[in-house]
């Protein structure tokens, strides 16, 4: 093999490790890439899942209130008929 023919190999394998050393880097970027936004992704679902969980406990509680309410009005209303409620045991 003559000296050209040999630089000429050792070029094109320079050439090839350099494209093979891009491929892997872009590989490495893309997966960087998918990872941040797999990332991104999840805490965005959290945060989100965080506060349905708030907007449940809110309503729940707020129908709670709204029932003990009603069933302290109908106690007071069924005492008011028996005669035995605050307005007929004033003097």
């Amino acid at each position: 093999m003559s000296n050209s023919q040999m630089f000429n190999a050792g070029e094109t394998k320079g050439h090839a490790q350099a494209k093979t050393d891009e491929w892997v880097e872009s590989a490495k970027n893309t997966a960087n890439t998918a990872r941040d936004k797999t990332a991104n992704a999840a805490q965005s679902t959290k945060e989100s899942a965080q506060q349905q969980q708030e907007q449940a406990s809110g309503f729940i509680q707020q129908t709670g209130e709204q029932m003990i309410n009603m069933a302290q009005g109908a106690v007071d209303s069924v005492k008011n008929t028996l005669g035995v409620g605050d307005n007929t045991t004033k003097k």
